[in-house]
């Protein structure tokens, strides 16, 4: 069945998690905040609330927050480059008229960089875990897209690269699901060994698996 709406992941999906400069990132925060490596993974709203508070959480002092921030933002505007042919596609799927989300769990800096990046203004609906306070596979976040763009989740395809069990999430409320990940090598997360869905290794491959070529 045509689908009338295609939702989206965002890291390792449209975007490349780069490991290193991501841990560039940490090393310089953490040059700030020295208990940042240990306190940041435990912060229970780091995708899920303010992220002063988060870092704060985190151990990141007062008198350092906003240079932190914006240290953070410049990481974060570098590291949200479109993978080759992913704006293409989104605006392919629009062209044939089927809706494009997004739903990605991430800290609130992605959400304050979007309107400056190569996404901005792409996509029909968009879901940042950071503003709607819970992070997939909760069910309410797929729904909550479903019913921005307009659709029931079974007219709905979901494509990730499987972090978050987002998969099986966007299954377990009716969506089909697609997973992506690099060419050469097997997804990244252990637990997609068992899934039996289609796979594709880059974002243009998306519309050949739904027959919109």
């Amino acid at each position: 069945m045509r689908p009338r709406a295609v939702i989206f992941d965002l890291w390792e999906t449209l975007i490349d998690w780069d490991r290193e400069a991501a841990a560039a990132m940490v090393a310089a925060v953490s040059r700030h905040a020295p208990d940042f490596v240990q306190l940041w993974p435990r912060s229970t709203n780091r995708y899920t609330g303010p992220i002063r508070v988060a870092l704060t959480d985190a151990g990141v002092p007062a008198s350092v927050l906003e240079e932190v921030c914006a240290l953070r933002l410049d990481y974060v505007r570098e590291a949200i480059a479109p993978r080759r042919g992913a704006v293409e596609t989104l605006r392919r799927l629009r062209e044939l008229d089927v809706l494009v989300g997004l739903i990605t769990v991430c800290s609130e800096d992605v959400e304050v960089a979007w309107p400056g990046t190569p996404f901005a203004g792409l996509f029909d609906a968009e879901v940042f875990s950071s503003s709607f306070g819970l992070p997939k596979p909760d069910p309410r976040i797929y729904l909550r897209c479903c019913e921005l763009l307009g659709v029931e989740p079974y007219e709905a395809v979901f494509v990730g690269d499987g972090a978050n069990d987002e998969l099986a999430g966007a299954e377990r409320v009716g969506m089909r699901a697609i997973l992506i990940h690099r060419p050469g090598e097997d997804p990244y997360w252990e637990n997609l060994a068992a899934f039996d869905g289609p796979r594709v290794t880059s974002i243009p491959e998306v519309l050949e698996v739904l027959e919109l070529c």
